[in-house]
C-alpha cells in the first residue's frame, strides 16, 4: 500500500476496512456482493517490530470528528483476516477459506528513495540541480543553488561545508513540499523525515556541480558527497526494498493527479517521471504458488487517481485515460514482465455529492460539499459547516491534449478540499459504512482472484 505523498493512503487503508468489517455497500466487490465472504475481523499484525496501523484512531477522525487523518509518517502493519465460501463446486467441498490480508503502510517520501537504487551520485546530482532550476522550484532553492555555484567539488573534504549544504538542501525540500510545489516531493527522502539518523554523515550530503567525465581526487568534497550517497542507499534505501517490496505481491500506488494537473507542465512531469521510475522499481511477474514460496513477484499493480469526488463523474473516465497516457511506457514494461496493471479514477472517502448550477444560462455539473474550515472560494473564507456547489471544471476528451491545457494560464481544475461526510443511518438507526466511489473494484482487481 504506497503512494506519492498527500494521495491519501491512510484514508484508503481506513475505508478498505471499515467497509469490510461494517457491511459496506461494495457491489463491484463480487466475492463481496454476491455473499461468498462471511466474516472479516482484524488480526495481531504478523511482524512484532513493527507498529500497528492505528485503524481505531483514523475512523475517530473521520466518522466522530469529520476530518482527515494525519499523514503517514512511518512504516505500519495491519492484518485483516477474510473468511470466504469459494466460488466453484470443488472448492465448496471441502469447505470454507480464509485469507490473511496483510496491509503495510508507509510514507510517499519514502517511495521516492527507490528509483536511488539504479542512479550514481553524478547522475542524481544532475537531475536534482535540473529540477531546482525550474521555475517553480528556484524561488524555493535559490539560496541553496547560489551557495553551490561557490563550491568547488574538487576541492579538499569539508565537514562544515557539507552540512552547510545539507541543512540548505534540505530546507529546499522542506520549502517546496509545504508548498505544494513538488508534486511527486524528491529524494531523499529521510531529509524530511530524519528520525534516529538525524545529524548522521548518512544524511549529510547534498547535489553538486559536477565538472563531466571529471574523476574526483581522493578526500575531496565531491568524494565525501559520493560517500554519503552511497552509504544513505545502503542504510536507508537497501533494507526497506528488502523487508518490505521483496515481500510483495499485491501493490497499489495512490496518486493526487488533480494536484499534478493543476499545478501545470512541471507539475504533470514531474509526476510522470516519479511514477515511471517508481513502477520501474517494482519486481512485476506472473506469480505462482512455487514463486511464492522462493521469490515473490508482484503480479499485479493498480495506480489509483484518488479524490475521484473532486470531479463530476463524467470525467471520471477522462481522468484514468489521462493518467494511463502518461504512463504506458511503465505500464507496457509491467505487462510484458507478466503482471497485470489496471488504472482506477476512485475516491476512499466520498466527500462530495453531485448535481447541477446555472452559469450564463448553462446548467452546468457540480459537486456539492462543504470545504474544510479556512478553504476560500471566490474570495469567501469557509467555516466548515457551509454547503457550497462547485462547477469543478472539465478534464479534455483526448489525454494527450492535457498538455495544452495545463500549459494554460488558469488552472484545469477548481480544486477545494472538503470535510469527511456525516455517516448515514438505515431506518432501523444502523450507522452504514464510509462512502467512496469505486473502492469495490479496487478491492476486486486486488483480491477477487485470492477469494475464489
Amino acid at each position: 500500500m504506497t503512494g506519492l505523498s498527500r494521495a491519501g493512503k491512510t484514508v484508503f487503508i481506513t475505508a478498505l476496512v471499515h467497509n469490510l468489517l461494517h457491511g459496506g455497500r461494495l457491489p463491484l466487490f463480487k466475492a463481496y456482493s454476491s455473499g461468498r465472504i462471511s466474516d472479516a475481523e482484524l488480526q495481531p499484525q504478523p511482524d512484532d517490530d513493527v507498529p500497528r496501523f492505528d485503524y481505531e484512531a483514523h475512523v475517530a477522525a473521520l466518522v466522530d470528528q469529520r476530518i482527515w487523518p494525519e499523514s503517514t509518517r512511518r512504516v505500519s502493519e495491519l492484518r485483516l483476516t477474510v473468511a470466504y465460501e469459494s466460488a466453484t463446486f470443488m472448492g465448496r467441498t471441502f469447505g470454507g477459506g480464509k485469507v490473511h490480508i496483510d496491509i503495510v503502510d508507509y510514507p510517499g517520501e519514502w517511495l521516492l528513495d527507490l528509483p536511488l537504487l539504479t542512479k550514481d551520485f553524478a547522475t542524481w546530482s544532475a537531475e536534482a540541480i535540473a529540477r531546482a532550476e525550474r521555475p517553480s522550484h528556484r524561488k524555493f532553492a535559490g539560496t541553496w543553488l547560489g551557495w553551490l555555484g561557490g563550491i568547488d567539488p574538487m576541492a579538499a573534504e569539508d565537514e562544515r561545508v557539507a552540512r552547510e549544504l545539507a541543512a540548505l538542501f534540505t530546507s529546499y525540500l522542506r520549502a517546496n513540499r509545504a508548498a505544494g510545489a513538488s508534486l511527486s516531493t524528491e529524494p531523499p527522502g529521510r531529509f524530511l523525515m530524519p528520525g534516529d539518523l538525524d545529524g548522521s554523515p548518512a544524511l549529510t550530503f547534498s547535489p553538486l556541480r559536477l565538472p563531466p567525465g571529471a574523476s574526483a581526487p581522493q578526500r575531496s568534497l565531491a568524494r565525501m558527497m559520493e560517500r554519503r550517497y552511497e552509504s544513505y542507499k545502503s542504510v536507508v534505501v537497501k533494507p526497506f526494498f528488502r523487508e518490505h517490496f521483496t515481500r510483495l505481491d499485491r501493490q497499489i500506488v495512490l496518486v493526487d493527479a488533480l494536484a499534478a494537473l493543476n499545478a501545470g507542465p512541471d507539475g504533470i512531469r514531474e509526476l510522470q517521471t516519479a511514477l515511471g521510475e517508481i513502477l520501474a522499481t517494482f519486481r512485476p511477474g506472473r506469480s505462482s504458488w512455487l514463486g511464492r514460496l522462493l521469490a515473490r513477484r508482484i503480479d499485479r499493480i493498480l495506480v489509483a487517481a484518488t479524490k475521484a469526488d473532486h470531479l463530476h463523474h463524467e470525467d471520471h473516465d477522462r481522468l484514468e485515460a489521462i493518467l494511463r497516457h502518461m504512463l504506458a511506457g511503465a505500464i507496457a514494461t509491467a505487462e510484458g514482465a507478466g503482471a497485470k496493471v489496471d488504472i482506477l479514477a476512485l475516491a476512499s472517502v466520498r466527500a462530495t455529492r453531485e448535481g447541477t448550477v446555472m452559469r450564463g444560462g448553462q446548467r452546468l455539473p457540480s459537486i456539492i460539499g462543504k470545504p474544510l474550515k479556512g478553504e476560500v472560494v471566490g474570495g469567501e473564507t469557509f467555516d466548515g459547516n457551509t454547503d457550497i456547489a462547485l462547477f469543478p471544471g472539465d478534464l479534455p476528451d483526448k489525454p494527450e491534449a492535457v498538455w495544452d491545457r495545463v500549459a494554460g494560464s488558469d488552472p484545469v481544475l477548481r480544486y477545494v478540499r472538503f470535510r469527511p461526510p456525516p455517516l448515514e443511518r438505515t431506518a432501523e438507526g444502523l450507522l452504514l459504512s464510509l462512502p467512496h466511489i469505486r473502492l469495490d473494484r479496487a478491492l476486486d482487481f486486488l483480491l477477487g482472484d485470492r477469494l475464489a
